[in-house]
This record gives C-alpha cells, sequence and structure tokens, in this order.
C-alpha cells in the first residue's frame, strides 16, 4: 500500500493533538505544516522528535522523507 498524504496527515493527528494540519506529497517525499500547543518552549529538534514519536516506527517503514514546519497556535496565527 503507497503512502500517501491523507495516510500521513491521520498518522500525525492520532498521536498528537493539533489544531492545524497540512500534508501534502507524491508518495516519496512529503511536507507538512503542523500546528499543536505541544511545541510551545520547545526548539525545532524536539518539535521533529515529538512528530517522530507520533509517526513511530512508520518514519523508517514507509515514509522516507518528511520535510516539517512546526509551530505553536501563536506563531501560527502571528
Amino acid at each position: 500500500m503507497a503512502t500517501t498524504p491523507e495516510l500521513i496527515h491521520g498518522y500525525i493527528s492520532a498521536g498528537l493533538a493539533c489544531t492545524h494540519l497540512e500534508v501534502e506529497g507524491d508518495g516519496q517525499h512529503f511536507t507538512a505544516v503542523i500546528v499543536s500547543p505541544a511545541f510551545a518552549g520547545k526548539r525545532p529538534i524536539q518539535r521533529h522528535q515529538i512528530v517522530y514519536a507520533a509517526l513511530g516506527d512508520r518514519m523508517r517503514e514507509e515514509i522516507h522523507a518528511l520535510s516539517m514546519k512546526t509551530l505553536t497556535p501563536e506563531e501560527y496565527q502571528g
């Protein structure tokens, strides 16, 4: 089964409370805009680690390239 933006969207939203989530991609390379209060007070690498934790083993097995923009709700609106 091919990985789709919709699948990645579902994986992230199931493991992380998001106020906004966009995922785009071509089946190999994906980009995501992820807005979550969980990112408050976290450095960019910590934010990415939170998303990786939500994706679990899928990051190694299904998703080969994911570029992320991770924002708090305040950063997203500002």
